[in-house]
């Protein structure tokens, strides 16, 4: 089942519910099989990070947002500013992953294909080789904590970067010129059961599964 994207309210599984009409969101299907990325995720750890990581982000993100909804109703100030918090980091966890599904792709459906066209061009331009991105992008990754590594494209400059967040923050909080092509998870979670505290060699096996036309597409379609 093809994984919603975020370019509509749709794609994040936007859906009302509850008595006052929150709007709440829901889990994404994922666009393959648990076990489809093999060896270089294992399924156990797809079907873990997926259905109970992501998971929990979502049923947290739909708590704060209806607490936030009650709070904003009561004119509880105090409230709405408790619960930033908690709506920053399981919303952005809930973002975040979101991407990264569609991030990945099987070896046998064209995971790991280096990108062509548009971006294949602009990367080599901004840094040098593809080679040279994924490079920049590990070393960025294994020196991160618990948090994200980004290919980014600036909408105004119409450039790349390689772009580090902590935790669950979404690329935006870096600046809302910044659109996500491609974001690694470097969480513990997304790796421990296989690579255990190895880190390196996930970021250096996840690259085998990069769907470089999913962010080939983005690149184009911000552009357009």
């Amino acid at each position: 089942m093809a994984l919603r994207t975020l370019a509509a309210k749709k794609t994040l599984g936007l859906a009302l519910g509850g008595a006052r009409g929150v709007a709440t969101f829901t889990l994404p299907d994922l666009p393959y099989d648990y076990g489809a990325l093999e060896p270089a995720v294992s399924g156990e750890i797809m079907r873990l990070h997926h259905q109970k990581h992501h998971a929990t982000y979502v049923a947290h993100y739909n708590k704060a947002l209806e607490q936030l909804d009650a709070a904003v109703s009561k004119g509880d100030a105090s409230a709405v500013v408790h619960l930033q918090s908690a709506i920053k980091f399981n919303g952005g966890g809930h973002v975040n992953h979101s991407i990264f599904w569609k991030n990945l792709k099987p070896i046998s459906e064209g995971g790991g294909e280096a990108p062509h066209g548009k971006l294949g061009w602009a990367i080599d331009e901004d840094f040098g080789s593809i080679e040279k991105l994924i490079k920049k992008m590990n070393a960025e990754g294994a020196l991160q904590g618990s948090g994200w590594v980004w290919l980014a494209l600036d909408k105004e400059a119409k450039g790349l970067s390689v772009e580090t967040t902590p935790n669950q923050d979404p690329l935006v909080t870096k600046g809302s010129n910044l659109h996500p092509l491609l974001g690694i998870d470097v969480w513990e979670h997304a790796y421990y059961l296989q690579y255990k505290n190895v880190r390196p060699d996930y970021l250096t096996n996840i690259w085998k599964v990069v769907n470089w036309k999913y962010a080939g597409e983005e690149y184009e379609k911000v552009l357009a």
